[in-house]
């Protein structure tokens, strides 16, 4: 299925450079922006339809979000002498 964006516009990499927050701000009011390097074309840069698909799945429910786990740390912190170094060395033994 091939979508065709009424507002489409050419623009060089450099000067995508230059101004890309003022370019991103063109895809979001449904622009297609192909980028040229040197006057030929090598990408789209094209809005999303319907938002991302993670997003779209978590409203359709197909997938949820992770519950925040609750890790337990060590009681105690291993106590160390010396340098970094010298324990690798050490555990390389």
């Amino acid at each position: 299925m091939t979508v065709v964006y009424t507002f489409a516009m050419e623009v060089g990499i450099r000067e995508l450079r230059a101004r890309w927050s003022d370019y991103l701000d063109r895809v979001r009011e449904d622009y297609e922006l192909v980028v040229t390097d040197r006057g030929t074309a090598f990408a789209r840069i094209v809005p999303i339809a319907g938002g991302r698909a993670l997003d779209r799945a978590f409203a359709e429910g197909l997938v949820t979000r992770a519950s925040l786990s609750t890790r337990s740390r060590p009681s105690q912190r291993t106590k160390s002498r010396g340098t970094v170094s010298d324990l690798v060395a050490e555990q390389r033994r």
